[in-house]
């Protein structure tokens, strides 16, 4: 069986750092970004599973690169996980207006890191 590719994009080179550790021992495969634009150069060099994506970015953030994934057929339904400092219902709610498919608050345990991804990637059988 193929591992899960996560696309981990953060402005932030100790947080890419962190979280790739975090889910390649939790047995995926990372790729890493340090911004939107170079998120959806990664994109372009084969299939990701999930994204999980800062928020607070430049030259593109989380939000510009949400609505840009959600735009595109390859990407339409792709799970996309915002980890971010920022914990407001504004942010939040916008997250979800631009087809953020969770939100999760940074400090994050690892054991529940794992288990968010885990549970997007093999959502249960209906």
């Amino acid at each position: 069986m193929n591992k899960k590719t996560i696309l981990v994009v953060d402005d932030s080179a100790v947080m890419r750092h962190l979280n790739s550790a975090v889910l390649e021992e939790g047995g995926y495969q990372v790729l890493l970004a340090g911004d939107g634009k170079a998120a959806l150069e990664q994109l372009g060099t084969g299939p990701v599973d999930l994204v999980l994506t800062d928020w607070t970015m430049i030259p593109m953030d989380g939000c510009e690169l949400t609505r840009q994934l959600r735009a595109r057929p390859d990407s339409a339904d792709l799970p996309i996980l915002v980890l971010s400092t920022l914990s407001n219902d504004a942010s939040k709610a916008d997250a979800r207006k631009a087809g953020a498919t969770g939100w999760l608050c940074k400090p994050i345990e690892p054991e529940t890191l794992l288990a968010v991804v885990g549970s997007l990637m093999n959502p249960a059988r209906a």
